[in-house]
């Protein structure tokens, strides 16, 4: 017994020393300057002050700032809904579990999934800029890959647990795969779709807060205007737009949360 415990504890602290061995050689490859660092965060308070204090707190309510966080709203509630449309329909096929072809709609499903996942939505919102050209549209399109990935990913998984004996059940008694999915399926989900599907919204409220600064439109737009035109206050005055925005939705998804599980219970 004392044998196992000394091996058990021989293995954990070789197990920590070669993840800060690890640690170490990262940032002895990156060549990163620790002094250098550490001076820059003892400035950082007062580089805050003097550029970004006082902050402009009348430049938000402006009538040109107010309509431009209506359209990231706007653009994110698009993309939240065609994704997520898009997402479903691919989730049904990329779960291995239940989808009606393993050899075709199954791998073509979940290569699909793994390419929208694959690219950041700022990476994306660049590809459809240029092919689109600036403004809403790219912005929509670009959140609407990045749900397709996010949304797709998390619900084929959840599809991939379901109790296989109640599909089993609807389909031995001769229903079609919608039936299939309407009653064997969506019971099982429905749950975590909702909680899915309001998680998706958090991520793509804030991704459509920041896809302007590339050129989709929106609040992001203000936010690189101002900073290219060294508007500092006002600046701040959009981060501080952005972090409340965030917030409020974030609370607001919290709030939709706690009642569907209450609901559930």
């Amino acid at each position: 017994m004392k044998n196992t415990y000394q091996n058990n504890g021989a293995k954990k602290f070789i197990k920590v020393s070669l993840f800060f061995f690890i640690i170490y050689l990262c940032f002895f490859y990156l060549n990163i300057d620790f002094e250098r660092f550490f001076s820059a965060l003892g400035r950082f308070g007062a580089l805050i002050v003097n550029r970004y204090y006082p902050v402009d707190i009348h430049y938000v309510f402006e009538t040109g700032y107010l309509k431009s966080i209506l359209n990231s709203v706007q653009m994110g509630y698009l993309g939240l809904i065609i994704g997520v449309i898009v997402a479903s329909l691919l989730s049904y096929f990329a779960a291995a579990n239940i989808t009606p072809s393993k050899k075709i709609a199954y791998p073509i499903a979940k290569f699909l999934i793994i390419f929208a996942r694959s690219i950041h939505e700022t990476i994306w919102t660049i590809l459809f800029v240029t092919i689109v050209g600036f403004g809403m549209l790219a912005g929509v399109m670009a959140l609407t890959m990045y749900c397709i990935g996010f949304f797709g990913k998390l619900f084929s998984e959840e599809l991939e647990n379901v109790n296989m004996k109640l599909v089993e059940t609807v389909r031995s008694n001769g229903a079609n795969e919608m039936q299939v999915f309407a009653f064997g399926v969506w019971p099982q989900v429905k749950t975590a779709f909702t909680g899915i599907l309001i998680y998706t919204w958090d991520v793509c409220f804030r991704a459509s807060t920041i896809i302007g600064f590339f050129g989709a439109g929106g609040m992001g737009w203000y936010l690189k205007r101002n900073v290219l035109q060294l508007e500092y206050a006002r600046t701040s005055a959009i981060i501080v737009s952005i972090i409340i925005l965030v917030i409020f939705s974030e609370t607001l998804s919290a709030y939709m949360r706690n009642k569907i599980q209450k609901e559930t219970q």
